[in-house]
C-alpha cells in the first residue's frame, strides 16, 4: 500500500466518527454496546469516538437502555438535534413551500406563501424571507445551517446556478442570492428532488437505478443509475415534455415544448381528454376518479376508456425512456402520476411490455405530501451534516 492510500490516525478516526454518527441518524439513540456491535469496532475505540463526539456536542446522553440493565453499558447516546437545523424549500412560479427540520431530520415547523403574478419582486423576497424566519422561530431555531431549494427549470450541474428562464418570476433568483449570504444553499430541479424522495422514503426505496416521470400541469423526469442522480452536460437530462412523440401536429422548440409529450399528458392535455369522456375537474380529480371505477356500469366503462387512452400517451415517454436508460424501474410521480395510483401504474407497465423487448417495472409513487419539499429537505440535511459530521468515503 501506498503512502497516499495509507490511512492516517486523524483519517481512521474520522471515518468512524462518521459512522458512529450515521448509525445514530438511522437507528436513533444507541448504547456503547450497541454502536460497537453495529461498527464492528473495538470497545476502546467506540469509548475514545463517543467521548470525541460528545465534546464535539454532536452526540449527548440520553437516558439508558432499560431497567433491567444498569450502569455504564446502559447509557443510550443520540444526535444533538439542536445542534443545528436547516430548511428545505419547494420554490414554485406562484409561490413557495418551506420545512424546517432539525439535525436528526425531525420537521419540526412549515409554512407556505401564494406570491401573485404581478408582485414587485423585491417584495415578494422579503415576504419569502419573513416567511422563512417564522418557521425558524417556531422551530427554536436562532440561524438556518443550510437551505435546500427545489426549483423549476434547468440548474447548471457546474455551478449550481438556476439558468435564466422567461417563465422564472424575478424572486427566484433574489431568493438565492439572498440565502447564500445566511448560509449554505443546494440548488436542485424540482423533478429531482422528487426522484431523491422516492429513493429514499417512497416506492424506489432500495433501487440504484430508476427513472421518476412527473405528471403534473408540467412534465420531466429525474434519472438515478448506479446509486447517482444524473443531471446531463448542462442539467437538462429529464426534460422529457420536450421530446417529439407522436399525435401532436408540430414539433417543440427550443423555446417551448408545446408539439412534444407535454401537449399529451400535461394537466390542460388529461383535464381535455377526461373531458371528452365525460370526466369534469381538474386532471388530477379525474384520474382519481377513474381510478376508483370499478365494475361494469358505463361511469366505470368511460373511466376505463379515459384511462385506456391516458395509458397509450403515457407510455409514449415512458418506452422512450426505458429504451434508452433501460432503468428497470419507472415511477409515476407528480400529481397526476400519483393520482393515477395502482391503476394507472399497471396499465402503463402492460403497455411498455408490449411496447419494448425490456423488463421494466412500473409504480406508482407513494411519497405522501409533498415529495419536491421532502427532497429539498434531505438535500439540506446531507449538506448539513457532511459539513457537520465529515464527509464520508464516496
Amino acid at each position: 500500500m501506498t503512502a497516499a492510500h495509507t490511512a492516517t490516525p486523524s483519517t481512521a478516526r474520522a471515518i468512524n466518527d462518521r459512522l458512529a454518527l450515521d448509525l445514530l441518524i438511522e437507528h436513533g439513540p444507541l448504547t456503547a454496546s450497541q454502536l460497537k456491535t453495529l461498527t464492528g469496532l473495538s470497545r476502546p475505540t467506540v469509548a475514545d469516538l463517543v467521548e470525541r463526539l460528545g465534546g464535539a456536542g454532536l452526540i449527548h446522553l440520553v437516558g439508558e437502555a432499560g431497567e433491567r440493565q444498569r450502569g455504564p453499558n446502559a447509557r443510550l447516546y443520540g444526535i444533538v438535534a439542536e445542534r443545528a437545523h436547516i430548511a428545505g424549500l419547494d420554490v414554485r412560479v406562484g409561490g413557495v413551500e418551506v420545512a424546517v427540520a432539525d439535525l436528526a431530520g425531525r420537521t419540526v415547523a412549515t409554512g407556505a406563501l401564494a406570491i401573485p403574478p404581478d408582485r414587485d419582486p423585491v417584495q415578494a423576497l422579503a415576504d419569502v424571507l419573513e416567511l422563512l424566519d417564522d418557521a425558524a422561530t417556531r422551530a427554536g431555531a436562532d440561524t438556518l445551517h443550510t437551505f435546500g431549494i427545489g426549483a423549476p427549470g434547468l440548474i447548471d450541474p457546474v455551478s449550481g446556478n438556476q439558468r435564466s428562464a422567461d417563465f422564472l418570476p424575478g424572486w427566484h433568483a433574489l431568493l438565492v442570492t439572498a440565502l447564500r449570504e445566511r448560509g449554505r444553499v443546494v440548488l436542485e430541479n424540482e423533478v429531482n428532488l422528487a426522484a431523491i424522495a422516492e429513493q429514499r422514503l417512497g416506492a424506489a426505496q432500495g433501487l440504484d437505478t430508476f427513472v421518476l416521470v412527473w405528471l403534473g400541469q408540467g412534465i420531466g423526469a429525474g434519472v438515478m443509475l448506479d446509486g447517482r442522480l444524473r443531471r446531463g452536460a448542462s442539467g437538462g437530462s429529464g426534460e422529457l415534455g420536450f421530446l417529439p412523440v407522436p399525435g401532436t401536429d408540430h414539433l417543440p422548440s427550443r423555446t417551448d415544448c408545446k408539439g412534444g409529450f407535454h401537449t399529451l399528458v400535461s394537466g390542460v392535455a388529461i383535464e381535455e381528454l377526461a373531458a371528452r369522456h365525460g370526466f369534469t375537474g381538474n386532471a388530477v380529480e379525474c384520474v382519481r376518479a377513474a381510478a376508483e371505477q370499478e365494475g361494469s356500469t358505463r361511469q366505470a366503462e368511460a373511466g376505463a376508456a379515459f384511462l385506456d387512452e391516458l395509458t397509450g400517451r403515457v407510455v409514449l415517454g415512458v418506452a422512450a425512456l426505458a429504451v434508452i436508460l433501460d432503468p428497470g424501474c419507472v415511477v409515476l410521480g407528480g400529481e397526476t402520476g400519483r393520482a393515477g395510483g395502482t391503476v394507472l401504474a399497471d396499465r402503463v407497465e402492460a403497455a411498455l411490455a408490449e411496447a419494448t423487448p425490456l423488463t421494466t417495472r412500473v409504480l406508482a409513487g407513494t411519497v405522501p405530501g409533498n415529495a419536491i419539499l421532502d427532497g429539498a429537505v434531505l438535500i439540506a440535511l446531507d449538506e448539513a451534516r457532511d459539513d457537520l459530521f465529515g464527509r464520508p468515503r464516496r
